[in-house]
């Protein structure tokens, strides 16, 4: 499996910091952040989602925290597939 780094949380410490890769293949984000507390959890779980869908997380998942900086990197993959490629950043 071959990954692309995107970034990292800015002005970060030596270590434990959020990251976002992309795996190069399929596009798939893997992101390493902060654990999601209870109280995310139940705040989103009183959310909901679509009807009829579980807000139950299964064991093969997990909620994170992805702090609002870190969407940066993300708009920046929207912004390369809209210009057709790299966007010089």
């Amino acid at each position: 499996m071959a990954l692309e780094f995107l970034g990292i949380y800015p002005n970060t410490p030596d270590d434990g910091s959020p990251t976002i890769w992309r795996e190069t293949e399929s596009g798939d984000l893997l992101i390493q952040s902060y654990k999601a507390s209870e109280d995310d959890i139940k705040a989103a779980q009183e959310t909901g989602s679509v009807p009829g869908h579980t807000t139950d997380i299964p064991d093969h998942e997990t909620m994170i925290r992805l702090p609002a900086n870190m969407i940066q990197f993300i708009l920046r993959l929207k912004d390369e597939d809209s210009s057709g490629g790299n966007s010089g950043s």
